[in-house]
């Protein structure tokens, strides 16, 4: 068990996170967020929901073959078909853990559950046992915590450890927590539990007040010692602790946190990207930590005083959570392996030759066109190069827009469909509404466009563009992303992507959806 001075990070971007609406997964996805979770050292990696598919079952377990330094989690329902699916998931992992949970607050049994106090308590010892049946690490959650009676969770939790829990954790599931009455619930539970010594405490918050990161500050500063949060608080609803600000806090404030974590922080906005082009949820400018503008000063009075002596108005360096200050890496006569090696710098590893050819011949046409590559331009070609692994319905071959003042836009597509080419036309309020009907005449898929999101990569008129485009169609959320110097074909291009894991997914079911 660790010492009273670690804070234990447990990361569940690719469980909780991916429950966020269009902010689904692929396998191959997922275990790339796992290696850099792994490289930016988080403790406990939750890798998924192992019961609610095949896919997900696969996706822990590939993840649970692969990552050597951080525990490995699935997430079950206190059942014995969720726990067993669970413990065969993680079972290839060198350190596995399996986190059971029911619900405690008394609406969610009378209503939810339909079941009495008692019998609650009962299966989540049950449950528990099981568990431990199969590995040595086992976490137990009150769903609901934060609106469920005292006295319950000191009975439910003492039953729970002595059943065989290692770390109990304390949810604020529906983010209706305040931080000093939250801190306070963490220290009776702490005071008034006889075994409570036995176990690791653990709080998982969510931000529907935007009180998650507070929150789990105020349950640290009470005894709490591991945190449950996401890369850039990504989460259903209003989203979840946001990791990032967690490490930085507690490092940050070491005057009032007499604990650290063993996150090397230096990782930290590599993964915030990598989370961010994947799931197509771009960062806010003024986010803590990873936001554009976090260590950004355009007062005259805060740029002098930064330019005498930093710590007049930063508290934190920007290198030390993976800012780079000298951005500026490549240009048209770069070599491969220049390339290769700057791709590692920043985290990202090609699976394969094949990968890496692709994405340095991207690189070479994209310095042709752009006379200065930044760091976010690599990581946009990185992840369109392995994007590239989706199955392909799709193809754009060639593109061809008209917009005239008074005249209304038009494009022309000339779309690759199962390898034949296809050309189609359409008219639109714009050239990007003219490009989505005619690839919308095209593939007839009847998705509903809930989302068409355009950030620049970096600064300058030629910067890329990187477009996210949201489709929805019979309850099933996908993201495209594309990214180009011109932005009328990454928009096209994202349109596509989109279309491709439209025709070629297979909706998984919402892992909380199941029947309890």
């Amino acid at each position: 068990m660790p010492g009273n001075n670690h804070l234990v990070i447990f990361d569940t971007t690719l469980r909780d996170g991916e429950q966020s609406p269009g902010a689904s997964m692929t396998r191959a996805e997922k275990l790339r967020i796992a290696k850099v979770l792994e490289k930016l050292r988080v403790d406990v990696i939750e890798a998924g929901f192992a019961i609610a598919s095949q896919d997900d079952f696969l996706a822990v377990k590939g993840i649970a073959e692969t990552i050597k330094d951080s525990t490995i989690c699935s997430l079950s329902r206190a059942l014995d078909k969720d726990i067993d699916r669970a413990a065969e998931a993680v079972k290839p992992a060198q350190r596995s853990r399996i986190h059971t949970f029911i619900a405690t607050s008394p609406i969610h049994m009378k209503h939810k559950l339909q079941m009495e106090p008692e019998a609650v308590i009962e299966q989540a010892v049950r449950a528990v046992k099981r568990a431990r049946n199969h590995v040595g690490d086992v976490e137990f959650s009150c769903e609901d915590a934060g609106r469920s009676e005292l006295d319950f969770l000191c009975r439910i939790i003492e039953r729970a450890i002595d059943a065989g829990a290692t770390t109990i954790n304390i949810p604020d599931t529906v983010g209706y927590a305040i931080p000093s009455q939250f801190g306070e619930t963490i220290r009776q539970l702490l005071n008034r539990i006889p075994n409570a010594d036995k176990a690791i405490f653990s709080v998982h918050c969510h931000n529907d007040l935007g009180l998650a990161v507070a929150n789990s500050l105020a349950a640290v500063a009470q005894g709490a010692r591991q945190v449950e949060c996401t890369i850039n608080g990504l989460g259903e609803r209003a989203g979840n602790a946001s990791l990032e600000e967690i490490v930085m806090a507690v490092r940050t404030r070491q005057d009032l946190f007499s604990i650290d974590t063993s996150i090397d922080s230096r990782h930290i906005v590599p993964a915030s990207r990598l989370v961010s082009t994947i799931t197509g949820f771009p960062v806010q400018p003024n986010k803590a930590i990873v936001g554009a503008n976090a260590f950004a000063h355009e007062s005259g009075i805060h740029q002098d005083g930064v330019l005498k002596h930093r710590e007049t108005y930063e508290i934190m360096r920007a290198e030390d959570v993976g800012w780079h200050t000298n951005s500026l890496v490549l240009g048209k006569h770069s070599g491969r392996n220049a390339f290769r090696t700057r791709m590692l710098e920043l985290g990202m590893a090609f699976d394969s030759d094949e990968q890496l050819n692709d994405a340095f011949v991207r690189f070479k046409e994209l310095a042709d066109r752009k006379h200065e590559i930044f760091d976010e331009d690599l990581q946009a070609l990185a992840n369109d190069a392995k994007e590239r692994d989706i199955p392909e319905h799709f193809g754009l071959v060639s593109l061809r827009v008209t917009s005239e003042t008074g005249v209304v836009p038009r494009a022309a597509l000339v779309v690759r469909v199962d390898g034949a080419e296809r050309t189609v036309e359409a008219e639109g309020s714009g050239p990007v509404d003219a490009a989505f009907k005619a690839l919308e005449e095209l593939a007839q898929s009847g998705a509903t466009l809930q989302l068409y999101s355009v950030n620049a990569i970096t600064s300058g008129t030629d910067a890329q563009g990187e477009v996210t485009v949201r489709l929805e169609k019979g309850g099933r959320i996908v993201n495209g992303l594309g990214a180009d110097t011109d932005i009328i074909i990454a928009s096209a291009k994202a349109y596509i992507q989109a279309l491709n894991l439209i025709f070629t997914g297979v909706r998984r079911q919402h892992p909380q959806a199941a029947e309890v």
